[in-house]
């Protein structure tokens, strides 16, 4: 989601409500809580805090004048057993509280991993890397940081609130109504302050996404950025954001400053009035010295809880936002990815009926294309930059579905097979050939869903002409290949991308310029690495220089999303005046280059 979106998200809906919170609730709920660890210290927690409200209940009757031997039997036995069974409640509660949380928090992460990678290609488009990892990584922690540390202070506080209300009535109504007089006022106050802290959050969290985003960009490029002496912009544009966040913290800040005094002079002047009432009542004998002793710790067991509430509620504001992010990815449609695989035959044509498609509505990239890629064969597709080629090969893939026409495979509709069926007959080989960060092993087997035995990893690296520099490598097949395959040149990159594919053994070949930024040695090295990989498979071919496809039994010209010419390179020369050009113009200039 755009900052656009998210800013229009915080003006829709800019307080906690009951849709925010049930929301929250069943977030919680899908994420499969451990229900009876849940139970379990929910109890722990009932007794914690009953032991504490027993606690004033005993010292009452200490003031009010109990014998010695009363004390040391049962004052002393009483006071140290609360104590100790507060103690020991209270600390398996919270470690079971802390284990539920961290259970929940990683199944939910796991969900959301599992959905971002079942997302559809265009979701990639609108959306930053750096947003979505902000969503798996920050928000899910914010919602931990809740559970784990405010979930078992909400049941504890809410508990001691009821039960040290109901002992407050029952030592003195008078005073228990005077405490609860100023509730109904300190909420009048916090209702605000809390609007304008949800605001702040959601702000700062999108913030937060935008900079890992910056962070992620700049780091995966960093030789890019150091190529062109961008460092001080880029220092610049993170500066900027930085400062933004500050700017959010400092007014989160404020507010907090403002809860803060706020709750510490309602808490005193609610002591000085009931010190001075109750001083009052003791006096005319409408209360003992023990009953206002046990009052005022009563109090203070009711009052700050109170307190604490304002502190959750801030953290709650916050949680509702990364919900509300995070529910918009777990509501995103996913790709029909499924297991089960579907009957396909080895080996058929592939055509493309009145195919039409567009990345934004009214500009369509490719206009009623009628085409057929013939089994077994080779078909080469030429033409200008921006002509649709890449655009075919994302729709061969599905990574897009076509906005008018259909892809067929033989006489079955392609989006009749699942998608993992599919994208299972199809081997593709790019350009920039990405690697994985692993071992070699790892990448070359990237992707199979069987364990290849090494022997079957060696025979494929052979193939691909890879094998002997491999071996050379102090590693070997278990030599790390860095990010992105950074330590490998690129002509290694595409020999590992070509064993990867050969392992695979598919039924379709995709192509992408593979040779096109390599050296002659390198070139040399991977065309006979692909000559083996292309051997008896229905093979597409995206190509700028003409000279790696004059051989193939078609070549399609592709100018401005629409076919406007089909043959053989004899053929496309004798008949095509744009290619015969662009052949003659390549040719010559290889010839030029070749004398130099």
């Amino acid at each position: 989601m755009s900052t656009e979106e998210h800013g229009k998200a915080v003006k829709e809906q800019p307080v906690i409500g009951k849709k925010g919170l049930v929301a929250f609730a069943r977030l919680i709920t899908d994420s499969k809580p451990p229900r009876v660890i849940l139970t379990i210290a929910l109890l722990l927690t009932l007794v914690q805090t009953i032991a504490g409200l027993i606690v004033p209940l005993i010292t009452k009757g200490l003031i009010d004048g109990l014998t010695q031997s009363a004390l040391n039997r049962t004052v002393i036995i009483g006071l140290i057993g609360a104590f100790v069974l507060q103690a020991i409640a209270s600390g398996i509660s919270i470690y079971l509280l802390n284990y539920a949380g961290q259970r929940i928090v990683a199944n939910l992460r796991s969900r959301l991993w599992r959905k971002v990678l079942a997302l559809p290609v265009p979701y990639f488009d609108r959306n930053r890397s750096g947003d979505t990892m902000s969503r798996i990584t920050n928000d899910t922690s914010l919602i931990m940081g809740l559970i784990t540390e405010n979930l078992v202070s909400l049941i504890s506080n809410v508990i001691a609130i009821v039960g040290g209300i109901a002992l407050l009535l029952y030592l003195d109504w008078v005073m228990t109504l005077i405490i609860l007089a100023v509730v109904p006022v300190t909420a009048l106050i916090l209702m605000p302050v809390g609007r304008k802290m949800y605001r702040i959050s959601r702000k700062q969290q999108d913030e937060m996404a935008e900079l890992t985003s910056d962070l992620n960009q700049v780091i995966s490029e960093i030789r890019l950025v150091k190529a062109y002496g961008t460092e001080e912009r880029e220092a610049g544009e993170g500066e900027r954001r930085i400062r933004r966040m500050f700017g959010f913290g400092l007014q989160e800040a404020r507010i907090l400053a403002l809860i803060g005094p706020l709750s510490t002079f309602v808490l005193t002047a609610v002591l000085v009035i009931i010190l001075g009432v109750g001083g009052v009542r003791v006096a005319s004998g409408l209360l003992t010295a023990g009953d206002l002793v046990a009052f005022i710790l009563l109090l203070f067991q009711v009052i700050t809880p109170m307190a604490q509430f304002t502190t959750l509620y801030s953290r709650l504001q916050k949680v509702v936002g990364a919900t509300e992010r995070i529910q918009l990815i777990l509501a995103h449609e996913e790709e029909p990815l499924h297991l089960q695989q579907l009957a396909a035959p080895g080996s058929e044509p592939i055509t493309l009926k009145h195919v039409s498609f567009a990345y934004v509505p009214g500009e369509e990239v490719l206009h009623q294309v009628d085409l057929t890629l013939p089994a077994r064969k080779v078909t080469a597709i030429v033409g200008p930059s921006g002509s649709g080629k890449s655009t075919i090969f994302s729709l061969l893939e599905r990574f897009y579905v076509p906005a008018e026409g259909e892809l067929l495979y033989g006489a079955e509709a392609v989006a009749d097979y699942t998608l993992s069926s599919w994208r299972g007959k199809i081997g593709y080989v790019s350009q920039e050939s990405p690697l994985m960060a692993g071992t070699i092993r790892d990448n070359i087997t990237y992707g199979l869903n069987r364990v290849p035995s090494m022997d079957e990893v060696a025979q494929a690296a052979q193939m691909a002409y890879a094998d002997h520099f491999i071996r050379q490598l102090p590693q070997g097949y278990e030599t790390e290949v860095g990010e992105r395959g950074i330590k490998l040149s690129g002509g290694q990159r595409q020999r590992i991308a070509i064993a990867r594919a050969l392992l695979r053994s598919p039924d379709i070949l995709m192509l992408d310029e593979a040779t096109s930024s390599l050296d002659s040695t390198s070139e040399h090295e991977v065309q006979k690495a692909l000559a083996n990989l292309m051997e008896g498979r229905t093979t597409i071919v995206i190509a700028h220089r003409l000279s790696t496809v004059v051989n193939a039994d078609q070549i399609v010209v592709l100018d401005r999303g629409r076919v406007t010419g089909r043959g053989t390179h004899q053929e496309l020369v004798a008949s095509h005046e744009v290619y015969r050009e662009l052949a003659m113009k390549q040719f010559v200039e290889a010839d030029a280059g070749t004398a130099t």
